[in-house]
């Protein structure tokens, strides 16, 4: 059977188009306004989402994806909360959702469990980003039981031997970190960078191929996208959104059109009007 992520990256490979994902860190800015979000991203064009789920040490998050990770934490918010944000989106959006985060929370919830719970929720795949190939033997196979993709991420400096393992044990598509630091870092130089993705387009050819970490604009996408199935934008979103929400003077509306014009904007190269 075709999973709706297969089904996404094949109708937008018949269109020649670029995959956009957009990630949210789920509870963030706090847990109405995130059920919220999804709606208007979803509906300003993201082909798929990943919900982040908040975890008190994210080792690869810059600033901003920690921010919004310490937020949602405040209020409370549970792996399970996560799993009940899913299902809500879920219950009225057919766009592809990925869950994304760290290996932790969920060994303390159980593999199999969460597996079967996320799947359940409507999720339809899962990054970890600090779970090597290699150690994810265990989770992969209650994921490839419940229906869900996994996804691994790949670094500039991640050999081009290893890049083809990674290859072989994805079944999402495989993630291209665009930098060696955290999320919402500066791109390195331009050369280095498109020599890294078109090493990695040739090394990557079970999967599609996806770039992510410090794309900020139209531009961005643009350009690394040259060498990719598409590209994923995180930190610059969680940045606006914790702009529109720390300034008191804006509504709710105000915040939401103004996210719904930044999603249009990063696929399309220009705002549109909100509706």
């Amino acid at each position: 059977m075709i999973t709706r992520l297969q089904s996404m990256f094949a109708t937008l490979r018949a269109r020649r188009e670029k995959a956009m994902g957009l990630f949210l860190t789920g509870g963030f800015p706090d847990p109405e306004s995130t059920l919220e979000l999804l709606k208007v991203i979803d509906e300003a064009g993201a082909d798929f989402i990943e919900l982040g789920m908040p975890f008190s040490d994210p080792l690869a998050e810059g600033v901003p994806i920690q921010r919004a990770s310490e937020r949602a934490l405040r209020h409370g918010i549970r792996l399970v909360d996560v799993l009940h944000m899913a299902e809500a989106f879920r219950s009225r959006s057919q766009t592809p959702l990925l869950l994304m985060g760290y290996v932790n929370p969920v060994y303390r919830y159980g593999m199999q469990a969460f597996c079967r719970d996320a799947a359940q929720a409507g999720v339809d795949g899962l990054i970890l980003a600090d779970l090597p190939p290699e150690e994810s033997e265990a989770l992969a196979e209650a994921a490839q039981e419940a229906g869900l993709a996994m996804v691994y991420l790949i670094a500039p400096n991640t050999p081009s031997e290893r890049i083809q393992q990674i290859d072989a044990l994805a079944t999402g598509f495989v993630y291209a970190v665009s930098i060696t630091g955290l999320t919402g870092s500066t791109l390195q130089s331009h050369e280095a960078i498109e020599a890294y993705l078109a090493r990695a387009r040739q090394l990557v050819t079970r999967n599609p191929l996806l770039v992510g970490f410090g794309i900020r604009s139209h531009e961005d996408a643009l350009r690394l996208g040259r060498h990719t199935d598409g590209f994923i934008v995180g930190s610059a979103l969680i940045r606006l959104v914790e702009r529109l929400w720390d300034d008191a003077g804006l509504s709710l509306v105000d915040r939401l059109e103004a996210v719904q014009r930044f999603v249009h904007e990063l696929k399309y190269g220009t705002s549109v009007p909100a509706s």
